[in-house]
């Protein structure tokens, strides 16, 4: 594995330029500029960076924070010196659109193939996640401008506003409304004293048009989202791209367990009906749940409130959550019966009550066949090795698969690590990415269908 100061101290020496197949409307090949994209990835992150601190310490740069506003003025005058023209959407997205030297009457050459990423960050984040597929993406647009590149269809790069959850506790916001999820009041929250839609003026957006911004199935060709792993696997099987399968559904439940609050000192053993004994049988029972099937399904309790939460009291109420993904929601669902069987038998054996309520749904986005197909193509001609994959966290391109074929690229995370300052992925690896983007988007405009 490459050491933290290893990967912090390389030089930016490698230059990728991956083999785009034979084109006519090619004058030359478009060649990734590998340097440009780690001194724009680099600069990028001394928005919300700690006072004092290094590439290596990390970000925080929350959706609609200074240090996020700041980012974005950065990366409107990064695109504007590239000839593009951005535009910021009614609730923030900002788009921007290379045009078509083609002339066509035929419709479907006229829509976009779309492209991009994040730049939000949670707290204490990484400087990878979101921002290689942002800047990749507008590395993409100067590659087929160097090369004069005619293609048959417009593309276009997006920026989503807002897709971590740490803001509003709403995780793929933006994309969500463009997808056309914006429900009444959904502008109205509250968070940390800022309503929603007062934070969404703040980084050029106008609530007050919300709607317009919701785009219909078949707005665009296709899209694509470079993206790191966050995870381990690519890494740990050295294989240079995935190809994502799909994203995985992810079902989240409440869970209250109703014991009896009690004197810590006096209350025998044998008597106690202990909620926090019955929530630390069922966290463990939840991963037996997950562990007992083959399979890629995860399972997670992530949140425990304990009441009175005093060390000399018995709990006698827990609250918590139970989150469960997979790409099939036929699992999830059996997962769930498994849960509510062994929780029901821990309510038994403890004394308590326990009760599992289905919070929220989210339904898996499975790639496009031909989208990874093109991707796979890709990756051959650069001569690299790929495997296919579930993505197991959520990312916007969940959202824009129910308006248009949608496809993802992954790159390897060094240990899996991502939503922390520890989160890297070697420059290297970072151009070897754009560089597949690149090819994928030439290669599903160089076709008629897909």
């Amino acid at each position: 594995m490459l050491s933290r100061r290893t990967f912090l101290s390389t030089a930016a020496a490698f230059a990728f330029t991956g083999p785009v197949g034979a084109r006519s409307r090619l004058q030359k090949s478009p060649t990734i500029d590998a340097a440009r994209l780690r001194r724009r990835l680099e600069h990028l992150s001394t928005f919300g960076r700690p006072e004092g601190g290094t590439f290596g310490s990390g970000v925080s740069r929350v959706a609609y924070s200074d240090a996020d506003r700041a980012a974005r003025a950065w990366l409107l005058d990064e695109m504007r010196g590239t000839g593009l023209t951005p535009r910021v959407d009614p609730v923030g997205n900002i788009f921007a659109t290379w045009p078509s030297s083609a002339v066509s009457s035929d419709a479907s050459r006229q829509l976009p193939i779309l492209f991009g990423s994040h730049i939000d960050s949670v707290p204490t984040g990484g400087n990878f996640d979101g921002d290689l597929g942002t800047l990749a993406s507008l590395e993409a647009i100067q590659a087929v401008q160097a090369a004069k590149i005619a293609t048959r269809r417009p593309l276009e790069i997006v920026l989503w506003a807002h897709e971590e959850s740490t803001a509003f506790g709403r995780g793929t916001a933006a994309s969500r409304i463009v997808a056309g999820d914006l429900q009444a009041g959904d502008l109205d929250q509250m968070w940390n004293g800022l309503r929603r839609g007062d934070a969404i003026r703040r980084i050029g957006g106008d609530p007050a048009r919300a709607e317009e911004a919701v785009r219909r199935p078949g707005t665009w060709h296709a899209y694509l989202e470079l993206h790191i792993e966050q995870g381990g696997t690519l890494e740990e099987r050295k294989v240079a791209i995935g190809i994502v399968e799909g994203i995985v559904s992810i079902h989240r439940y409440d869970g209250q367990i109703t014991g009896v609050a009690n004197h810590a000192g006096t209350t025998p053993m044998a008597e106690r009906q202990d909620a926090l004994i019955a929530a630390s049988q069922l966290t463990l029972a939840v991963r037996e749940a997950v562990t007992a099937r083959p399979g890629r399904q995860v399972g997670t309790v992530g949140r425990l409130e304990v009441t009175p939460n005093s060390p000399n009291v018995i709990p006698g109420q827990v609250m918590l959550s139970v989150e469960l993904r997979d790409l099939s929601e036929e699992v999830l669902r059996s997962l769930a019966e498994d849960i509510r069987a062994r929780a029901a038998l821990i309510a038994r054996d403890t004394r308590t009550e326990i009760a599992l309520s289905l919070a929220s749904r989210n339904p898996p986005a499975l790639a496009h066949a031909p989208v990874q197909q093109a991707i796979a193509r890709a990756t051959d001609r650069a001569g690299l090795t790929a495997m296919r994959l579930p993505s197991g966290a959520g990312h916007d391109a969940q959202m824009i698969a129910a308006l248009c074929p949608m496809g993802m690229i992954f790159v390897p995370s060094i240990g899996g690590i991502s939503h922390s300052p520890r989160e890297l992925t070697t420059w290297e690896d970072c151009a070897r990415g754009a560089a597949v983007l690149l090819d994928a988007v030439l290669d599903i405009d160089s076709r008629d269908t897909i």
